[in-house]
């Protein structure tokens, strides 16, 4: 909560991403008729273990940037600070939205006592994606045609359509 260059937005859709794929697992430990629970809950752990190593890299990228932005005589330097800056939540926003397609796999397949678990999955994972396909747009807003912000709103997307799958299980 503190200013200056600290975890912020991005840690905390990387947070949430991480939250979203423990979501998963629970469901598909609880699962026990889902044949392809084991394989859903391995993918979940180690997605959630990229996030959880994303939300330290994505304070300290956006640190450096910052760190940057002081010194402007370093154009060089400074461009490719804010692209590492936005390579990271990148990085959560697809992480995020693979995490929300397997969420509509559980919330599909998964125990209907734990499809609650799976909706919730669906709509934090949907979040950390569309907020962290932002903060891309917002680190290359001077370069809006970058390819990272189309593959981040592309990411967004499909956490939206995973999203909107998920909840359509009932």
């Amino acid at each position: 909560a503190q200013s200056g260059p600290g975890p912020a937005g991005g840690s905390a859709a990387a947070l949430a991403t991480t939250m979203a794929s423990g979501l998963v697992r629970l469901v598909a430990r609880v699962s026990r008729d889902w044949e392809d629970a084991p394989g859903i809950a391995a993918q979940a752990a180690a997605l959630g273990d990229r996030a959880l190593v994303l939300a330290d890299d994505d304070h300290r990228a956006y640190a450096h940037a910052l760190e940057q932005l002081g010194t402007p005589e370093r154009d060089a330097a400074l461009g490719r600070a804010l692209r590492r800056a936005a390579e990271v939540p990148l990085s959560i926003a697809e992480v995020a939205a693979d995490v929300a397609a397997l969420a509509a796999l559980a919330a599909r397949d998964g125990a209907p006592s734990v499809r609650g678990d799976a909706w919730t999955a669906a709509a934090l994972a949907e979040a950390a994606s569309v907020a962290a396909a932002q903060l891309v747009h917002v680190n290359l807003s001077t370069r809006p045609d970058d390819e990272l912000s189309t593959r981040a709103e592309l990411a967004a997307r499909s956490a939206t359509a995973a999203r909107e799958v998920a909840l359509a299980c009932t």
